[in-house]
């Protein structure tokens, strides 16, 4: 149990989602990583106790923004704390919530809204694909073509949807299309490994989506898919990769395109998120494919890996 310091709450772990970050980090393909390191930043917790959280209750259920900012650098005072100079993601650059309690800054508390734990641990990777969405500046009608259809991908797809997009899904798993459309009412999907890339012309009017946004963190994919972009479109780069990104400065300059990341959350992106919940616009359960109580996952964790078996999110039960 941790000790209650100025400013921090103590939070009973109750779920954890697993992440493609966690998963990279298993296997040494994350950046921003040092080991060893405790994993875990999708949560949802009861509040044990704390100091310094005006309007929070003992007891309530509760997740949080694991992003700790400085308050204070460039990006901080520039209202985004998400890329502060010196952050701290929980799990990632600090131990984090794969524990029975962790202590966390009391700025970064969330009301649960009475959202269930399964919800509310799903709340954090979808804020991830909501802030990529708003970097975007998606509009109604737009063609945005999603590459990547795992669990941020697919975050990504919804938001674009809520947006009033036109959203087209890509990706080298038939499965995973297959849930895009089933699940997620995703109308146009494209298996770059059986299907023509041309298919992009035929369903954007010959025009070439107006937004990409990556969700792979696949160097490949993400180089691909300069040529997917029409001319005057944003492309968002949501994955991470450790390497270089090379592309042909006429194809880019002549589309006067727009490059640019999007790297975690904000306030504002977990609100959406809860928000689009609570009006029934996202439905999570659909993304829980595999449970897990904490003391299965050292047996389970490798498995997840594996596209065979079918995980989307797999959620660990304290």
């Amino acid at each position: 149990m941790p000790t209650l310091t100025p400013g921090h709450a103590i939070i009973k772990i109750k779920k954890i989602g697993i992440c493609g970050t966690d998963l990279h980090a298993f296997e040494g393909t994350q950046p921003f990583f040092a080991y060893p390191r405790i994993l875990g930043h999708e949560l949802a917790g009861e509040l044990i106790d704390f100091d310094d959280a005006p309007g929070f209750t003992k007891g309530e259920t509760v997740t949080f923004i694991p992003y700790f900012n400085c308050g204070t650098c460039i990006a901080c005072r520039s209202g985004k704390p998400n890329c502060c100079t010196n952050i701290k993601v929980f799990g990632v650059h600090i131990d984090g919530g794969m524990a029975e309690y962790v202590s966390i800054p009391s700025y970064a508390l969330i009301h649960g809204e009475g959202l269930s734990t399964d919800e509310l641990a799903l709340v954090e990777p979808l804020a991830i694909g909501a802030h990529g969405v708003r970097r975007a500046d998606v509009q109604p009608d737009e063609f945005v073509l999603v590459v990547g259809a795992g669990p941020i991908g697919l975050g990504i797809m919804e938001f674009a949807r809520i947006a009033g997009a036109q959203v087209i899904a890509m990706d080298i798993n038939e499965n995973r299309l297959n849930f895009c459309k089933e699940k997620l009412k995703v109308h146009h999907t494209i298996n770059p490994l059986t299907q023509n890339v041309d298919e992009l012309k035929r369903i954007t009017n010959n025009d070439y989506p107006t937004v990409v946004i990556d969700a792979t963190g696949s160097l490949k994919a993400i180089t691909n898919a300069f040529a997917y972009m029409a001319h005057g479109a944003r492309y968002v780069l949501v994955g991470l990769q450790k390497g270089e990104i090379g592309f042909s400065h006429p194809e880019f300059h002549k589309r006067e395109a727009t490059l640019m990341s999007s790297r975690n959350a904000t306030r504002a992106d977990f609100e959406h998120v809860i928000a689009s919940m609570k009006k029934g616009l996202v439905d999570p359960t659909n993304y829980i494919t595999h449970r897990v109580d904490f003391g299965q996952v050292k047996d389970d964790f490798a498995s997840w890996l594996n596209p065979a078996n079918g995980v989307i999110k797999a959620m660990v039960s304290l």
